[in-house]
């Protein structure tokens, strides 16, 4: 059986997230660095000299060259949301699938534009949420996905914090507000609210509240932020986001019969091992004294790190539209949105006051 060659992915901009990615596509089986392209032709050379990219590879001076180098299927996107409706569009109209940092827009307005973009040119289109990707997330949704285990779903509350240093603070991207201007809630936040969805089988809530007391910077730049989400059948969820606290990665969903309770959810303590614990039926012993039964630990181990898993999934769904013509995959970029839905709905609400804010698709 012949093997396909390696999907051959370009690399527009040289962001910090850009060297993992760079090291995941390096260590992938199916894809292989073959361009990077920045707006200064020096850094370009230097990010591809210091990110172990081939002797082979393209460097350019611009993020146009590497959109029009042929041999590049795919590229790779960690620049500024504020650009990025202008590069995806322009990737597309150049038939290059993408893999797309977060958050994938300013608004659902601005994706739904690349969006089209990409279906009417049949490409694919995938946000860079890698814990999605882990052999954990998926026995964890098997756990919850269990009515006997974990019956029906009742919460989730999510929390990702970090505490950024000065430097960060002042000149970060995510700080910014003509580069990144959703701060926390776009960066931290993004990933507190893709958990939710996750839980929920993306179901989308009907409305939404934003907490008070947000933290802004001088520039007016959300810093910390949190919100509560609210279904339709009683469901609800919690989130909290900030640059300013001790770096927490935790999500809790309860169920009625269960609780899967989770700890460095967006990046695992160990990359080659993760855990995760569930709680069954649980309550105490007699004298109330200890939890009986108690909750169990669950280890998930691979030799290959989520971020290599994200790239190997991409990579497999662009070969297969390029080699058997097969259509674009639509549940990533689907989840993309609601996830941006739900974003823009606690920013709506910020500014409204923390009013409640219903989800429109």
């Amino acid at each position: 059986m012949s093997v396909s060659p390696p999907i051959q992915i370009g690399i527009i901009g040289c962001a910090e997230i850009a060297r993992k990615v760079a090291r995941a596509i390096n260590l992938s089986q199916s894809a292989t660095l073959h361009a990077v392209g920045s707006r200064n032709l020096e850094k370009a050379k230097k990010f591809a000299a210091d990110n172990g990219f081939p002797a082979s590879a393209k460097v350019y001076g611009s993020y146009e060259a590497v959109l029009d180098d042929p041999d590049v299927d795919a590229v790779y996107m960690p620049l500024p949301a504020a650009l990025h409706v202008k590069w995806a569009v322009l990737a597309a109209q150049k038939k290059k699938h993408l893999l797309l940092e977060k958050p994938v827009a300013l608004n659902s307005k601005e994706f739904d534009t690349i969006l089209e973009a990409f279906e009417s040119n049949g490409l694919q289109l995938m946000d860079g949420t890698m814990w999605m990707h882990h052999p954990r997330t998926a026995k964890m949704k098997e756990f919850i996905s269990n009515p006997d285990l974990f019956g029906e779903l009742k919460s989730v509350h999510s929390q990702f914090t970090f505490a950024a240093d000065p430097e960060f603070l002042e000149n970060d991207i995510r700080v910014k507000p003509d580069l990144d201007a959703l701060g926390a809630l776009g960066d931290v936040g993004w990933y507190c609210i893709r958990s939710i969805l996750w839980a929920a089988d993306f179901e989308l809530p009907k409305s939404v509240i934003a907490l008070r007391n947000p933290v802004f910077n001088k520039s007016g730049v959300i810093m910390a932020c949190g919100a509560s989400l609210y279904w339709e059948d009683g469901k609800l969820s919690t989130f909290q986001c900030s640059f300013l606290s001790n770096m927490t990665m935790d999500v809790t969903a309860i169920g009625t019969n269960g609780t899967l309770y989770l700890h460095g959810f967006v990046i695992p303590y160990d990359e080659k091992k993760a855990s995760y614990m569930t709680g069954t039926k649980s309550g105490f012993t007699e004298l109330v004294t200890e939890w009986d039964p108690k909750p169990s630990e669950h280890i998930v181990t691979t030799d290959i790190p989520q971020e290599v898993l994200m790239v190997e999934e991409f990579s497999r769904l662009v070969a297969s539209i390029k080699n058997d013509g097969s259509k674009p995959e639509k549940k990533w970029p689907t989840f993309s949105r609601k996830t941006q839905l739900v974003l823009d709905a606690v920013k709506t609400s910020i500014e409204k006051g923390f009013e409640p804010v219903e989800i429109v698709c």
